[in-house]
């Protein structure tokens, strides 16, 4: 079984929560989907996307796994349950939060940002996909809101991290104007057409209550490193990696 390539995070004082961001290396896939895609949804033969998941999953240790239907919108499904890894997911959605130690919430990502976060006390985690469209409307601000209310959490008590995703030099947006619209121009540099999405996270992370301190963040841009991420828009048909989070079984 080929091991999958994983860049772990560990949020500081949080007991017992799990992160890692994987990459395209290692694993079964074969181009252009090589070689550690988790997706069914892009082409992949669906026994390499299996293996890959497999291997995930032997070498992190976590019992189950969680994913959706990923449609660039805000919804989240909150205490879902274990899901087969060896289907693509059916539930259309782009959160996933839980408390059930042992049970992998995974965001699918070819550029858009993977946003973990977990509550201090270790009690409950989720995972956001947030692509553009996600920033567009909000979605790292009602996802922490939502997360908090089902929970009964303070946003101060909430840790967040964005993984590796498309960096702001390679953010191009020739129609900045109609996709985004005025009320984001403070984050558009239109000498070059690009659109600063890290720091917009990191801003609406904060308007959701998120102390500054507490935000975390994998700068590492998935157009700008071929052989380590999968990209979009470097090359539409390819592979996805994801950021995955879950609470330790004691």
């Amino acid at each position: 079984m080929d091991r999958i390539v994983t860049i772990p995070f560990a949020f500081p004082g949080a007991p017992g929560v799990r992160c890692v961001f994987t990459t395209c290396m290692g694993g079964a896939s074969r181009a252009p989907y090589a070689a550690g895609n988790l997706s069914f949804d892009v082409g992949d033969e669906q026994t390499a996307v299996v293996a890959n998941r497999q291997a995930l999953q032997a070498q992190e240790g976590f019992a189950g796994w969680a994913e959706n239907r990923q449609v660039h919108g805000d919804v989240i499904r909150f205490d879902p349950p274990s899901e087969a890894m060896l289907a693509p997911a059916t539930h259309e959605a782009d959160g996933l939060a839980s408390s059930r130690p042992g049970l992998a919430l995974a965001a699918k990502t070819a550029d858009c940002q993977p946003v973990l976060l977990a509550h201090a006390s270790g009690r409950a985690v989720a995972a956001l996909h947030v692509g553009w469209r996600g920033n567009r409307i909000g979605f790292p601000v009602t996802g922490v809101r939502a997360f908090c209310s089902h929970y009964g959490f303070d946003p101060a008590s909430v840790l967040a991290v964005r993984g590796p995703s498309l960096g702001p030099a390679a953010s191009e947006f020739v129609n900045f104007e109609k996709e985004f619209g005025p009320e984001f121009s403070s984050y558009f540099d239109s000498a070059n057409r690009t659109v600063d999405l890290w720091r917009l996270t990191r801003d609406q992370l904060q308007a959701a209550g998120l102390q500054e301190k507490n935000i975390f963040s994998l700068d590492l841009c998935t157009f700008s490193l071929p052989g380590a991420f999968y990209s979009y828009r470097r090359e539409r048909t390819t592979g996805r990696q994801a950021g995955v989070i879950w609470i330790e079984a004691k």
